[in-house]
């Protein structure tokens, strides 16, 4: 009769020790460069907004029957689309929303964001048909007349489109990814610190200090320091061996 042969254990062809820390780490750093590239997208798709906002979109002349001359009339982007301007900000506010949150909470942030986006352009496709120019632009003069002239500056309602675009792939991408995505201050979460370092090791050291453990001290042997309720190896208390010791002197 042939003994059983003993089996180790299953080998599960998972990298452990530092092979799966070195496989992990350049997954962690590209997770952070989405990171980043996500808010700053979302930075530039709100100051786009923002800044196209505050500038003349169009000027025009409403011209006044009888001598008078034609009154001059300016339009901004906030008279055009109002509301890209509030979804500007709104989205800045976002911004930090994507910083506090983790998980499928910032996904929720991040289709917030697309709806921001999307409806600010729809808010600018609107604002710029020729019905709605002319609306906003007798609504700048309390004059009876007709719209002589009505230029359009092309410039600043294409980068707030542009900024609507940006808005709308930055929230995208955050609704998709975003669960992944590190969160903020994660590096100083208590179960991430590491309880000791490294005798003799700088790097370990350094790494204690930053995620706030102090490395000078040893768990070990700070529970087992007498004082604290430690036990002499013997079984009796230290301070009863101390005093122990002391009777045995005196006699």
């Amino acid at each position: 009769m042939s003994e059983p042969q003993e089996s180790g254990p299953a080998s599960t062809g998972a990298p452990e020790g530092p092979a799966a820390a070195g496989a992990t780490t350049p997954a962690r750093g590209s997770a952070r460069r989405e990171f980043a590239i996500g808010l700053a997208a979302t930075v530039a798709g709100a100051v786009a907004l923002l800044a196209s906002a505050g500038q003349t979109w169009a000027t025009g002349a409403m011209a006044i029957p009888g001598p008078s001359a034609p009154v001059p009339i300016e339009l901004a982007g906030t008279d055009i689309a109002p509301a890209a301007s509030a979804l500007g900000w709104a989205s800045l506010a976002a911004l930090g929303a994507l910083l506090a949150t983790r998980g499928w909470t910032r996904r929720a942030v991040g289709v917030l964001i697309v709806i921001f986006g999307a409806a600010a352009g729809y808010d600018l496709w609107r604002g710029t048909r020729p019905g709605a120019l002319a609306r906003a632009a007798g609504e700048q003069t309390t004059a009876d007349g007709h719209l002589s002239t009505l230029d359009v500056a092309g410039q600043w309602p294409v980068l707030a489109a542009a900024g609507a675009a940006v808005l709308l792939a930055a929230g995208a991408v955050a609704a998709i990814r975003g669960a992944a995505w590190p969160g903020m201050g994660s590096r100083y979460d208590r179960h991430s610190a590491p309880s000791t370092a490294r005798a003799g090791d700088p790097a370990e050291l350094w790494k204690s200090l930053d995620s706030g453990t102090d490395p000078t001290l040893d768990p070990a042997s700070d529970s087992a320091a007498p004082g604290r309720g430690a036990t002499a190896p013997s079984g009796a208390p230290w301070h009863d061996r101390d005093a122990d010791s002391a009777d045995s002197k005196e006699t």
